[in-house]
């Protein structure tokens, strides 16, 4: 038996609620009647913050991490080594992997990884662009700091071939992440001693 609603907007407003991922219809639900509890300027405030997110949120024009400007705050900071490239999945792995504070490189983010099933190919990823990085001289080092998944490793491995041609270390975090593992749920410790403990990609696979 559907819901029956007191009020087309609150309705509207459980459906809108509950698109999100991890949202069901009664959580929805109590985040509705909570906003109505609150006065407007808390709602307006909300709504807003939602909105200047999706209109004016920009990317990184090197590494393709979430900024406000043309050059995110760590592409943008001459205390970072820009000779070192770690590359991510998507900007959580970013912001997990400050946390650590063991890390002192720039970011690549991909916006992916390589998954068939998903449709998601190595054209729909920011390969290209990293290889350009890789090219240009300044990177002497490219970090490869993917979900130790079966979809991780083929971009690993995939980014080694595209890179095979230049003059740079490439790297691998060491499995103190289990394989099998996503990035962003690894603890500050073990994903930061992975980074520190990196191992030459080189050495880890058959060729």
């Amino acid at each position: 038996m559907s819901e029956r609603y007191p009020s087309a907007l609150l309705e509207n407003a459980v459906n809108e609620l509950s698109s999100l991922p991890g949202v069901g219809r009664k959580t929805a639900l109590r985040l509705a009647l909570y906003m109505l509890r609150r006065d407007v300027g808390y709602t307006e405030n909300f709504a807003a913050a939602l909105i200047a997110l999706r209109r004016d949120v920009k990317y990184c024009k090197l590494c393709h991490n979430i900024c406000d400007d043309e050059l995110c705050s760590i592409c943008a900071n001459p205390q970072r080594d820009h000779s070192i490239v770690c590359v991510v999945e998507n900007i959580k792995e970013v912001m997990a992997i400050e946390n650590t504070g063991q890390f002192h490189g720039v970011y690549h983010v991909l916006g992916g990884i390589i998954s068939p099933m998903d449709g998601t190919g190595p054209g729909d990823l920011e390969i290209d662009s990293l290889v350009e990085r890789a090219a240009g001289g300044e990177v002497k080092e490219i970090i490869l700091a993917l979900s130790t998944t079966m979809e991780g490793d083929t971009t690993n491995f995939f980014i080694y071939r595209k890179l095979s041609a230049y003059e740079v270390k490439i790297s691998i975090i060491a499995r103190g992440v289990s394989i099998g593992d996503e990035i962003e749920y690894a603890d500050e410790i073990t994903l930061g001693r992975s980074i520190v403990n990196r191992t030459n990609f080189k050495d880890s696979i058959k060729i």
